[in-house]
């Protein structure tokens, strides 16, 4: 297990390859279970909080978002002590009040992806956890403080962020049926990284930048790749100016909050502790060690 270098995880989204402001910076390469994570991460302090920060899509934007690997990205996280991860992820917006350049914090998800692994436990280890509510709400309401007291752009609370496969960009048709079922934003990237943040018990939010409208809004410019570099561009300064402020009101230990995220593995696992062998409590003891 790594030397812990963070308490709080941030996870950089389209044009967020960087985190500006830290000081007492390295770089280290977790090595885990699950293979070798998306780029190296980048420790260091911001303020008084131990940071890590890791670019999703590694740094020049190489890896798709089908193929980013995510079990080795949150294991690595969990290895170097972190307990809160903030993610910043590209959306397009699927109703007329959400525009283009507004921030989000979205409460719920749903899942429309196909190809990608959605759990640490496998090969005889079988774990349940909860995902009722899939985002740390205390997470949540830190960064929605954090948004409310800054200005210069809109921001919103709440909504069902649907995060289909990609990396193509949704039909007409599709996006149509996500607006008749109540949706509220689209992404690529949130799913799986939630269900193994769960798993790793670490408390994890997003800050949804909003880029586009999709494409149900007639109006509105075909979506492009340009268009949303442009403007995810334009809102990745305020997501940073967000990650700042919540660093500096994280609370001392996880204990003066009561989220469940922490114990989240306490009653997941049904598998026979007998049957678990010596290879696979190797394998899982980061996660798994202090219920074994």
């Amino acid at each position: 297990m790594e030397t812990p270098r963070g308490r709080l995880g941030v996870i950089g989204g389209s044009g967020l390859y960087a985190m500006e402001g830290l000081t007492d910076i390295a770089e280290v390469m977790p090595q885990t279970p699950f293979g070798a994570p998306s780029d190296a991460i980048v420790t260091g302090m911001l303020g008084e909080q131990p940071v890590a920060f890791l670019p999703r899509h590694r740094r020049g934007h190489r890896i798709s978002p089908t193929e980013v690997p995510s079990r080795a990205n949150i294991y690595a996280f969990k290895s170097l002590g972190v307990e809160w991860i903030i993610s910043v992820s590209a959306v397009g917006s699927l109703r007329e009040d959400y525009a283009p350049l507004d921030l989000v914090v979205p409460d719920q998800i749903f899942d429309r992806t196909r190809s990608r692994a959605n759990s640490f436990f496998e090969d005889g280890v079988v774990a349940h956890v909860s995902f009722a509510d899939p985002f740390c709400p205390h997470l949540s309401d830190q960064l929605w403080a954090a948004m409310g007291a800054r200005g210069g752009f809109r921001a919103h609370r709440g909504g069902v962020y649907v995060c289909m496969e990609g990396p193509q960009f949704s039909t007409k048709a599709e996006s149509n049926t996500y607006r008749k079922l109540g949706f509220d934003l689209i992404g690529m990237t949130s799913l799986p990284e939630a269900k193994l943040a769960r798993e790793a018990e670490i408390c994890y939010a997003t800050i949804a930048c909003v880029t586009d409208y999709d494409v149900w809004h007639e109006s509105a410019e075909t979506v492009t790749v340009e268009m949303v570099v442009a403007n995810l561009t334009r809102n990745v300064e305020n997501a940073k100016r967000i990650i700042r402020a919540v660093a500096s009101e994280m609370p001392a230990t996880r204990a003066e909050q009561s989220c469940g995220c922490e114990q989240a593995l306490e009653n997941a696992v049904l598998t026979d502790r007998s049957q678990i062998t010596a290879p696979l409590r190797a394998k899982y003891g980061l996660l798994l060690g202090k219920y074994l």
